[in-house]
């Protein structure tokens, strides 16, 4: 590319999107930059502008000529800019010759659409896995995604790592040891089943009953809660509506009121966090998949727990051409 500067023989280049910014810093510092760097990693820069009508533009600042590309680019909100950002670096990447693209997802918009809800619907999850996989993608890194079914809408490999490892240390440094890990859907059992490991505690289900799209009801609370402090977990939080509903089901049930909560994705759409802390939640446990707005509420100001310590190992891997088997589970 005109302009690009050569970066020597390095085998791999690490970038991120814009959206994933923060993120990147973090892992730097984890890997060590920059004397700690292993050798043949190089840190690739990548401009990201907009045109007046919102058109996205990407520049490779360094070469990537024969190299791995590992790409850090969520799709987080807003998830359509991210998302085409995304697939403008890949492309670019194959342009410019990279020889493997790999890109890491912290959080990966569209997940929750896995399924048709009607028979008109898309399926969201499986339109954005093609469009990313068709750019040139050799390999994907999701973390926490909302379903396990989101490995077969790729067919290229899939690792999904979960960031439980990371979280349920900083609950059980204040849980109570009476404490009982409860999944405020049934979509999150296997998520709290991985945290109940960890912090050796019982499971408790939320029978929630979505009304639309910001609305849900929990119905019952299945499992033994009764004076009992709870730590409710969850894979994404965005409007804080079923978080709040679980939180009332939970006093309706006569557990103790303010619930701990953590969750790897902060969404945070527009007052969630004033409805989590209306409905008794004062402690927060998030990742920074997402950044989180310097105007959070001081209501409810989450505690963020990096994930950069399990993402830089994951570079590790990737630049050594070892597993990350060691890395999937919470």
């Amino acid at each position: 590319m005109d302009g690009a500067v050569e970066t020597g023989p390095h085998d791999v280049v690490l970038l991120s999107g814009s959206g994933s910014r923060h993120l990147m810093d973090a892992v730097e510092r984890a890997l060590g930059v920059p004397e700690g760097l292993p050798d043949g990693l190089s840190l690739g820069v990548c401009t990201t502008d907009r045109f007046p009508d919102g058109e996205v533009s990407v520049r490779l600042e360094e070469s990537v000529r024969g190299c791995e590309v590992i790409l850090i680019g969520a799709t987080s909100p807003p998830v359509n800019d991210r998302l085409v950002e995304l697939l403008a670096i890949v492309d670019a990447c194959r342009r410019a010759n990279a020889e493997r693209l790999v890109v890491i997802l912290p959080y990966f918009g569209y997940a929750r659409s896995d399924r048709r809800d009607g028979r008109r619907t898309p399926i969201m999850a499986r339109v954005a896995a093609d469009m990313i996989e068709r750019c040139g993608v050799q390999q994907v890194v999701v973390l926490d995604a909302h379903t396990p079914a989101l490995e077969g809408f790729f067919n290229v490999a899939v690792d999904h790592l979960t960031a439980v490892s990371l979280l349920a240390p900083a609950l059980a440094r204040i849980a109570p040891s009476n404490a009982v890990v409860v999944a405020p859907d049934q979509g999150a059992v296997r998520l709290a089943a991985r945290y109940a490991a960890q912090l050796a505690a019982p499971v408790a289900v939320c029978h929630k009953q979505r009304l639309d799209g910001a609305d849900v009801r929990v119905n019952r609370v299945i499992g033994e809660v009764r004076d009992r402090p709870c730590i409710i977990v969850d894979d994404l939080i965005s409007t804080g509506g079923t978080i709040a509903e679980c939180a009332r089901a939970l006093q309706e049930a006569g557990a103790q009121p303010h619930p701990l909560v953590a969750a790897t994705h902060a969404v945070f759409a527009p007052g969630a966090l004033d409805r989590m802390a209306t409905a008794g939640v004062v402690t927060l446990f998030v990742t920074d998949s997402i950044a989180i707005s310097p105007d959070t509420p001081p209501a409810l100001v989450p505690h963020v727990v990096s994930l950069a310590p399990m993402l830089a190992a994951a570079v590790r891997h990737l630049h050594g051409g070892t597993s990350l088997r060691d890395l999937h589970h919470g």
